[in-house]
């Protein structure tokens, strides 16, 4: 059975019913029944797998050398010194099991983790082009010169037009040399994700990226396909930390919301070495909870996506009394959508040939699934459809692409408009013409959106544009889209800030972002809640010119339980940048939700000083049950302008995912399952249900366990011998306080010697 990484993997929460008696009693009476089904497959000893050992200091290489010479199959891959204190190695199962018991030090192994990558107008909209009229200390234009940008990514395409001539090395993990160039594979795993990357942060030529003369560092840490693994992101991180780069940039990312995973804890012992680490918060929204390590960072940039100035298009529906407008989300890869006149609408089912009658001259609506978009198109287009929409078949909007060989353009529709033109053609004939409308500053909807689980730490931080970004990729230029597009965009703000202001740490640089951000309102107005946008916007000329800092930009207060008249006190650091003194005064917000604040009286800080004070926070009186995160801000003046603190705090337990990131392999014995999660609030009941994929009948228990903590868990269980299904579906659940959280993934079963 192939290894299933938790990072490719899409996190799903099904409403499985399993068994009605308790669980315990499932666990017992499973024994009894009866199945005619294979066992698993045999893991082979001579299987090479990759393992991360963390020790709890940096390893002697040459005791390790002395012991890994004995066995001859293992290869040391890193040693890590910088971010993490560990190494990685190669080599046959068998031997490493070894390896662990004969090498001292040791605190843990695993697997390594999988990471993948998160796949002009926007330059100048965050600032960037203001700012070309501002001087650095030596008299320089601000456009990132002498500042060392690390990029760790699928490598850059260093021989573009654009990026040759700020390219300055880097290190490739995937292959082991100094040459980091984008796979180029005829296989359909090439790659361009970090050359389209680089060109954001320094391109230098027909396109200027934010930071037209800053460095670039490049590190190939993701592979063919855009996936590497966790000891070659790690490895990447230490080595940037060893080059001494100023800011470092992570486009990448897993599903898995957790504070303390290996990397966000290496990321974080970057920044106190100096570094700026700026990272996508993932591509997994509109939900809540979805943002993904090493997003997560605390003291890391994380950044979400809002939109750039652009045109949107609108499908335009009135029948009667009816008038509606609904959003259309262009595919990539196609004809662009720029529909002028008006056609009829017709409902074209999942999209097969045969479904799709009478299309001719028509818009077509169809249902996403079961075939790809692609295909969808190329069926319609064949059948003499003008455009297709695909509305989505799960809440939310998406993005899609199609092939260069379409010659129709697509589009992409929520469920629910779906939903309702889908009625609204049966009723009789739709006409529906496309309007377009300006739009700018509005969060993306994949946008991953927090707060982070274990410590209620708000993420993103910040925003930036994200949507329909053109930057360099081999060969040209291209059009992407997702937080990995929004990063850079910080990366580079954060390279103009570090020539500005060479002295400031990593933390006021990402306060003086936080501190100037731009409030984000939705279509309705409404301002974005602080765990979907963080503080907004970023405004690299705002930030160039603020006179004081306030750190942290944000108040992450945590849980306060139910009881009455808690209090929780949060220290703020007030940095006066300027050369006069400034006088202060907190702006007392409304009281919410129950909650006030304590906060300090009006003080004065002289040039280039700062002053601590305490915030203190305070529950009056009982909370609504409905809501679980309460977020709002509270403002400091300094007599010129006015800095915005966004808050926020947890209600009692709030209802987060209770199951991340699990994964199943081969166990070290015969016939035995060894299985990953991450349980980010532990559970009072724990375990992995087995079904049949066809029927989705009930067939056992995995695994069963009662209260058990947060955190990773790893073990190795035997699978059940009378099971002999080709494929099951595996469903890991906990259980919390009367609530149900599942995460479900098919595993392929062989026969032993297949």
């Amino acid at each position: 059975m192939k290894k299933i990484s938790a990072a490719v993997i899409a996190i799903l929460f099904f409403t499985i019913i399993l068994p009605q008696q308790p669980l315990s009693a499932a666990l017992v009476s499973s024994a009894s029944t009866t199945f005619s089904l294979p066992q698993l497959p045999e893991p082979s000893p001579n299987e090479r797998v990759v393992m991360v050992f963390s020790t709890k200091e940096t390893p002697d290489q040459a005791e390790l050398q002395q012991v890994v010479k004995h066995f001859p199959s293992i290869k040391i891959r890193y040693v890590f010194q910088e971010v993490f204190s560990g190494f990685s190695v190669e080599g046959k199962r068998s031997n490493l099991q070894k390896l662990e018991k004969q090498f001292p030090h040791v605190q843990y192994s695993s697997e390594a983790y999988t990471y993948k990558a998160d796949m002009e107008g926007s330059v100048p909209f965050i600032g960037a082009d203001k700012i070309r009229g501002y001087f650095d200390p030596k008299g320089q234009r601000l456009s990132g010169k002498g500042v060392k940008v690390g990029i760790i990514d699928t490598g850059i395409d260093y021989n573009h037009p654009d990026l040759n001539r700020n390219y300055k090395g880097g290190q490739d993990f995937v292959d082991g040399d100094k040459n980091p160039m984008e796979s180029r594979n005829k296989n359909g795993a090439s790659t361009l994700h970090g050359t389209h990357v680089a060109g954001i942060i320094g391109a230098n030529g027909v396109m200027k990226g934010v930071a037209p003369e800053a460095e670039l560092y490049a590190y190939r840490a993701l592979g063919p396909g855009g996936h590497g693994t966790s000891d070659q992101v790690l490895a990447a991180i230490d080595q940037a930390v060893k080059d001494h780069v100023d800011i470092l940039n992570l486009s990448l990312g897993t599903d898995v919301n957790a504070p303390d995973l290996p990397i966000t804890e290496a990321l974080n012992k970057a920044v106190s070495k100096g570094v700026v680490a700026v990272t996508s918060s993932g591509n997994s929204g509109p939900n809540l909870w979805t943002v993904g390590t090493p997003g997560t960072a605390s003291d890391a940039i994380s950044v979400g996506a809002s939109t750039p100035p652009m045109k949107i298009p609108f499908l335009h529906i009135k029948r009667g009394r009816v008038e509606k407008d609904m959003k259309l989300l262009p595919m990539f890869g196609g004809v662009p959508w720029g529909l002028t006149k008006t056609y009829p609408i017709i409902y074209g089912g999942i999209g097969n040939k045969e479904e799709l009658k009478r299309v001719s001259g028509k818009i077509v609506l169809i249902q996403r699934g079961t075939i790809t978009f692609a295909q969808k198109v190329k069926n319609a287009e064949e059948k003499g459809a003008v455009a297709v929409i695909v509305y989505n078949n799960e809440k939310g909007e998406f993005l899609g692409s199609v092939g260069k060989e379409s010659r129709i353009p697509a589009a992409a529709m929520s469920r629910q408009d779906g939903e309702w033109l889908k009625k609204m053609i049966k009723k009789g004939t739709i006409l529906g013409p496309t309007i377009y409308k300006e739009e700018e500053d509005r969060l993306a909807d994949f946008s991953s959106r927090g707060p982070v689980t274990i410590n209620w730490g708000i993420k993103p931080d910040i925003t930036a544009p994200g949507v329909k970004i053109r930057s360099t990729v081999p060969g040209g230029y291209l059009s992407l889209q997702g937080t990995s597009m929004a990063a850079p965009h910080v990366a580079g703000a954060c390279a103009i800030l570090k020539q500005a202001h060479p002295d400031w740490t990593p933390a006021e640089i990402k306060a003086a972002f936080m501190n100037t951000a731009k409030v984000m309102v939705d279509d309705k107005g409404l301002p974005y809640h602080t765990y979907e946008q963080g503080a907004g916007r970023i405004q690299l000329e705002e930030a160039i010119n603020t006179g004081t800092l306030v750190m942290p930009g944000a108040l992450s207060i945590g849980r306060l339980p139910s009881k009455l008249f808690m209090e929780k006190e949060k220290v703020l650091t007030i940095r006066n940048v300027s050369k006069e003194t400034k006088h202060y005064r907190f702006i007392t917000p409304p009281k919410s939700a129950g909650m006030e604040f304590e906060l300090p009286t009006a003080f004065s800080i002289g040039p280039n000083s700062e002053k601590k004070v305490t915030i203190r926070a305070e529950r009056i009186d009982a909370f609504s049950k409905k809501k679980d995160l309460i977020d709002g801000a509270i403002f400091l003046s300094d007599g010129e302008s006015t800095i915005r603190i966004p808050y926020l705090y947890v209600v009692n337990e709030p209802r987060y995912p209770r199951v991340m990131g699990f994964a199943v392999d081969n166990g070290k014995k015969t016939n035995t399952l060894h299985y990953e999660v991450y349980l980010p609030g532990g559970a009072e009941e724990f375990g992995i249900a087995l079904y049949d994929p066809e029927s989705m009948k009930y067939l056992g228990l995995l695994d069963w366990q009662k209260k058990i903590g947060p955190g990773l868990k790893e073990k190795e269980v035997v699978f059940p011998k009378n099971i002999r299904l080709e494929q099951i579906v595996a469903v890991a659940f906990a259980r919390t306080k009367g609530r149900e959280d599942y995460q479900e993934l098919t595993l392929h079963m062989k026969e032993k010697g297949s």
